[in-house]
């Protein structure tokens, strides 16, 4: 007993290293990010992806990384839009820029596993919405997707529909930051800012919570005979397989993957297994249930084997790429939590941060936060006329 419990403690405290590693970094990220929903209208952003043509594809990719969500509230808004007559493909692009391509996930990045994965998951991320982009014009039937547009009007509602439907942007005119510092703005920005914390926190521990234990209780020599690091040229082709996979049976989804992420890398998963391994926030099995419900059995399958297969090619070439520019780390020196709490740079930037956060928290409890939240996972009825 007495060893099981040291075990524990063990996990919990290096869970709870890495979140004060990170504190920081999440609360700017969701700070920069609530600025910009903000100021960014929802109910636009349907009609500017009517097709899958290159610049929808672009416009789908940077407003999706503009409105940053959790997995869930970004499967539920790209079906809000597809509703909304937005193109399937450009929806499902803005769906993944919305996980993978903001700024939160770029930060923690940098900082558990270093410089070279942020700048992997921003040149993988666009090279697998391309990737995608070809194989939904190849593959995907009409007939397929009027299947999923009827079954979408259906409305069923799913995990965070409610969050999804919200649109707590700032109305009116003036210049940007006027708009920001007004005090509709400063309500605007909390309710944004509180309401994605709410969105994402339970991935976020639970994700900080299994790469505690995988790196307290999970010895590395199963991870290196998982990832045949005896093998380099074996493990380069095994990685961008097996690191979806992962990511599917552990149930972590967007920035809660990346902790689990640093175990797997010192562990010894190939460069562009990491690459894989985090954008597979969108096919692990309670999304994939998601996705069947809001689109039917046949394009939940669909979706599944065709993201799961742009996800090992954009491991691939990301693999090749940074490969042949020299930008593969040639150490595995992934922050595990193993440093501890220390007074550092760290430290004063979380207390900083914190005293921000709380500041936005109050605002947000004063101007009716408390009723949001309770409607968080309802249905998009619920919501109707809020902002």
């Amino acid at each position: 007993m007495m060893a099981a419990w040291h075990a524990l403690l063990h996990a919990l405290a290096v869970a709870g290293s890495m979140t004060w590693q990170v504190t920081w970094s999440l609360i700017l990220g969701f700070a920069l990010s609530a600025v910009i929903e903000a100021l960014v209208h929802k109910s636009t952003i349907a009609r500017l992806l009517p097709d899958d043509r290159p610049k929808s594809l672009a416009i789908a990719s940077g407003l999706g990384a503009a409105s940053s969500s959790c997995s869930y509230a970004a499967v539920a808004l790209a079906r809000s839009l597809f509703r909304k007559g937005a193109d399937f493909t450009s929806a499902m692009a803005f769906q993944f820029a919305s996980t993978n391509l903001v700024i939160e996930l770029g930060l923690i990045m940098a900082l558990l596993l270093g410089w070279r994965f942020t700048a992997a998951e921003f040149v993988g991320g666009p090279l697998m919405i391309m990737l995608l982009a070809l194989i939904f014009r190849r593959f995907l039937s009409a007939r397929l997707v009027d299947t999923a547009r009827a079954q979408a009007e259906r409305a069923l509602a799913g995990s965070m529909e409610g969050h999804a439907a919200m649109d707590m942007s700032v109305a009116g005119e003036g210049s940007f930051w006027r708009r920001l510092a007004s005090r509709d703005g400063f309500t605007s920005l909390s309710h944004n800012f509180v309401m994605e914390w709410a969105a994402i926190l339970r991935d976020l521990v639970i994700g900080l919570l299994i790469a505690g234990a995988a790196a307290a209780w999970i010895p590395d020599t199963f991870w290196q005979h998982l990832f045949f690091t005896d093998h380099p040229l074996l493990a380069k082709i095994w990685g961008p397989i097996i690191g979806p996979l992962v990511a599917v049976v552990t149930f972590v989804c967007s920035i809660g993957n990346v902790p689990l992420a640093a175990v797997l890398w010192n562990g010894g998963i190939s460069f562009g297994g990491v690459v894989s391994f985090i954008f597979a926030d969108l096919i692990i099995i309670p999304i994939l249930l998601i996705y069947r419900k809001y689109y039917g059995a046949r394009m939940a399958c669909f979706l599944a084997g065709t993201f799961y297969l742009t996800m090992v090619i954009a491991g691939y070439l990301i693999e090749i790429i940074f490969g042949l520019l020299r930008l593969v780390p040639t150490t595995r020196n992934a922050s595990v939590g193993q440093d501890g709490v220390t007074w550092n740079y760290t430290s004063v930037l979380n207390i900083f941060f914190l005293l921000v956060a709380a500041v936005l928290l109050w605002r947000f409890l004063t101007t009716g936060g408390r009723a949001m939240l309770a409607m968080m996972g309802g249905e998009p009825d619920d919501m109707a006329g809020h902002h």
